[in-house]
């Protein structure tokens, strides 16, 4: 475990991104100046936003400052994800096989597709017919 007093990484997800720093605390999770509950309604974001810490057993150890922009609310819970895992691997290279095994510091390529002209959405087509 490094020294360090301050850690910080950049989780992305969808056209989401999360700027996430870990100061020595409690436990506190501030995402946009506003608690975890505030912000996210969903317990499923929450959930999802936790996953690293509660597999890696620091739910406890940091608290948590998180600035997210664009996206969704699933965006944005994922790109926190994305950069809670990135800090943990940085506060202990050890937890790198445990994060990586469950697929948390892998960045999800999946983005929308852009809507095509003469068409009402990217792969829907307008319905054909002969005359």
């Amino acid at each position: 475990m490094s020294k360090a007093t301050e850690y910080y990484a950049t989780g992305r997800r969808k056209s989401s991104v999360a700027r996430v720093r870990f100061l020595k605390g409690k436990g506190k999770i501030i995402i946009n100046n506003r608690t975890i509950d505030d912000y996210f309604g969903r317990d499923t974001s929450k959930m999802v936003l936790k996953q690293p810490l509660e597999l890696t057993e620091m739910l406890g150890n940091f608290d948590i400052h998180a600035n997210v922009f664009g996206g969704g609310i699933s965006g944005q819970a994922g790109a926190v994800r994305l950069g809670i895992a990135r800090v943990l691997e940085k506060v202990d290279p050890e937890l790198r096989p445990a994060l990586k095994k469950a697929g948390m510091l892998t960045r999800d390529p999946r983005e929308v597709e852009r809507k095509k002209y003469g068409q009402p959405g990217a792969r829907k087509r307008f319905q054909f017919s002969k005359r």
